[in-house]
């Protein structure tokens, strides 16, 4: 009997060996994600040591704690693409509450953690959250979600239409209350970027484009310190703004004009020793180029636009299983990564007025890095679920 048992379970068991086989991670993926935070572990140490020693006495501070946000962002990515897509999607409104309380636990007086006039952080003793970027995180698995279930009503009727970008305006308002205005730019393209291959009209997509376009010139001079920022982008080298508001981008030059083809070399970066602000952070583009020259930075522009086009590509093959919802993330996804990879490097070369956004997978900050593992680890489970997901029936015709 026992021996009859046996022999039932092996079909099961053969089974089991095979699921487990097929949780194949995908290499075109995974492969410059890798390489581009090893390339983040390099700019963070190279970049980081003068002002880890200077503010806390320890030239590997900054890049002890990187490596602890990467060890922890790597755990986050693996947990992402081991819970199933159906489940974000059932509770994909929950994580928009969520997101929405935590935007707004940030701007309450004790809560807010301020740095530089902004309320963009709560902390946790030591440690802290920057709810901004969880909710990129939130709203794209919402808005991917809404439109799965309003997929006719997206394409055929106004409040189809209107019901997300309601959403997207109260996310906008607690961001700006903060303020971020860089999430804004972020969060507002991505979800555009969404409506439009969700299938909206193209009358409503470019009325709204029109609207976000104005919308987003009018908050630029809201604030007299956007303006000034605006100016000296015009005119960094200006004498009034080679030491005001055109500092970090004339210092940013600098850097990039020294790297040349093949750079100065690792560590022999001279803007990194206080000339450049925010070194390891907002600006580690212009000293990845100062270092490795245009050389290097061609090399990690292409690593980004391979992890990009794949993210884009899983997409598509989610879309072509009958698979809405994960496809509609991993686009959302993607263009969160080009959008704020985009301005990073555009504002470090002078392209776009000076904006506080971190390079993905490369500049120092725990939240950012963790939700960027976040969202490729979501994007690894749609594409395993893609992979093992039969061909919608009409796909495959009368077989």
């Amino acid at each position: 009997m026992t021996l009859l048992n046996s022999v039932d379970a092996i079909p099961k068991l053969t089974e089991r060996v095979q699921v487990t086989e097929n949780l194949v991670w995908d290499r075109w993926l995974w492969a410059p994600v890798i390489a581009l935070a090893l390339v983040g572990v390099l700019i963070v140490a190279t970049s980081s040591m003068e002002f880890s020693q200077k503010t806390y006495d320890n030239p590997f501070s900054v890049l002890t704690r990187h490596g602890v946000y990467l060890l922890l962002a790597m755990t986050a990515g693996l947990v992402m693409s081991l819970i199933p897509i159906k489940l974000w999607q059932q509770a994909n409104w929950v994580f928009l509450l969520i997101g929405l309380g935590l935007l707004t636990m940030v701007l309450v007086p004790g809560i807010g953690h301020e740095v530089n006039g902004s309320k963009r952080w709560i902390r946790f003793g030591p440690a802290g959250i920057q709810p901004s970027e969880l909710m990129k995180l939130f709203l794209v698995m919402y808005v991917s979600g809404y439109l799965v279930r309003r997929a006719a009503e997206v394409r055929s009727q106004w409040s189809g239409f209107l019901k997300p970008i309601l959403v997207l305006a109260v996310v906008i308002v607690l961001l700006l209350m903060e303020p971020d205005f860089g999430a804004v730019v972020v969060t507002m393209g991505a979800v555009l970027g969404m409506m439009f291959l969700g299938g909206v009209r193209a009358s409503q997509f470019f009325l709204l484009v029109i609207v976000c376009s104005g919308a987003v010139a009018a908050m630029a001079f809201a604030q007299p310190y956007r303006v000034q920022r605006l100016m000296a982008f015009l005119d960094p080298w200006s004498a009034d703004n080679v030491f005001a508001g055109g500092y970090q981008l004339t210092q940013a030059l600098i850097a990039i004009g020294r790297g040349e083809w093949f750079g100065v070399g690792l560590g022999n970066s001279m803007l990194k020793l206080f000339y450049l602000p925010e070194a390891h952070t907002d600006f580690v583009f212009a000293i990845l180029a100062e270092e490795f020259g245009l050389i290097g930075v061609l090399i990690v522009l292409t690593l980004f636009s391979l992890m990009i086009g794949r993210m884009f590509l899983i997409g598509q093959m989610a879309q072509a299983k009958g698979l809405g919802f994960g496809a509609y993330a991993c686009y959302g996804f993607a263009m969160i990564f080009a959008i704020q990879t985009l301005i990073n490097i555009g504002v470090n070369t002078g392209l776009l007025p000076t904006k506080g956004l971190t390079l993905p997978l490369i500049s120092y900050g725990g939240t950012s890095l963790i939700i960027c593992f976040a969202m490729l680890g979501f994007v690894q489970g749609v594409y395993h679920q893609a992979l093992h997901a039969p061909m919608p029936k009409d796909e495959e015709g009368d077989t």
